[in-house]
């Protein structure tokens, strides 16, 4: 008999990775999408006639409990949450709706419905945020410096309360920057790598981000979804840091996505204050050792690979063709 798992926030970048990665592991997979007057399934719809959309809201206790009721998955892996950083500076209430108050509720339908059902938290390294030490680990104390951040510690706390009190084998994955092709068009990774390919192809001449010294520790999104998995196969729950180990500036990034393409980025990027954080984070770096360690995880795709691979992408589907999936690099 496969096994039958559920995947919140299906149709996000996360989610479509994940999804692929279940189905060719011979699982059935339910994902939960929000009623949208307009479906954004663009990432999963090579996928669609293998999984099953299921209608699901974390502001809606009783669609969860139903949910979970009628599916009884092995495994709920929750990635659905607002997740775009500076927004949750125009939308902080309903940041905590959804990040921390929606994780909570799907707990409390896990909690009623099967204890036995093993589920994996989507936590982030923005809850370090103005850092305690540097590389973060699965020790390092909480500092988050956004509405988003405070919403996901709260989540990762209620988590581990639930797993305390309840017997639970609940998870959380501590990720850190995660991208690919699949990114949304507002994160700094995707608007870096669609703008440069908007001026190669002479569709846009200039563009416009905000801090150039910010550092995150990026990896490719394909590789943090096996970290996923395996953190619910193990035989006892844990949380795990999962992150590259190495961090680059966005003034990087951009230099990196820049020369890809023949071109000085100095002659097309400027900078507006607009694009500031209320409360910025200078410098993220995971240490994922115990996820080496343990789950024997490691990243097959590194930072220029990935930055690359993002602008080809972007080339082609400016060009009217289809997404290419990250080859492994050859080295870090």
């Amino acid at each position: 008999m496969s096994k039958r798992a559920i995947i919140t926030g299906v149709s996000g970048q996360d989610g479509s990775y994940l999804a692929e990665l279940l189905l060719d592991r011979g699982y059935e997979v339910v994902g939960v999408v929000r009623r949208l007057s307009a479906p954004n399934h663009w990432r999963i719809e090579h996928l669609l006639d293998r999984i099953d959309l299921r209608p699901g809201d974390l502001l809606d206790q009783l669609s969860l409990i139903r949910l979970v009721d009628e599916v009884r998955p092995h495994e709920i892996y929750n990635l659905a949450a607002m997740s775009f950083v500076p927004a949750s500076w125009d939308q902080p209430m309903l940041t905590g709706e959804y990040n921390a108050q929606g994780v909570t509720r799907l707990l409390e339908a896990l909690r009623q419905v099967d204890t036995s059902i093993r589920y994996y938290q989507a936590s982030s390294s923005e809850m370090f945020g103005k850092v305690r030490e540097t590389p973060q680990n699965e020790r390092t104390p909480f500092y988050p410096r956004s509405p988003y951040g405070a919403a996901k510690a709260f989540a990762h706390h209620i988590t581990v309360n639930y797993r305390e009190s309840y017997d639970l084998f609940a998870v959380s994955g501590i990720l850190f920057n995660h991208e690919s092709p699949r990114r949304g068009l507002e994160f700094v990774t995707r608007k870096v790598s669609d703008g440069v390919a908007r001026i190669k192809l002479g569709r846009a001449r200039t563009l416009v981000l905000g801090n150039l010294d910010a550092r995150r520790d990026w990896g490719f999104a394909g590789d943090y979804v096996r970290a996923m998995w395996s953190m619910l196969q193990q035989d006892a729950p844990s949380d795990y840091v999962v992150a590259t180990g190495v961090s680059h500036s966005v003034r990087d990034l951009v230099e990196t996505a820049f020369s890809h393409v023949g071109l000085d980025w100095r002659d097309h990027v400027r900078t507006d204050a607009r694009f500031l954080r209320p409360a910025d984070i200078e410098h993220l770096v995971g240490d994922a050792s115990k996820a080496r360690g343990v789950l024997g995880w490691q990243p097959t795709v590194d930072f220029r690979t990935l930055v690359r691979t993002m602008v080809d992408a972007d080339l082609q589907r400016l060009a009217g063709a289809g997404e290419p999936a990250p080859a492994a690099a050859a080295g870090r």
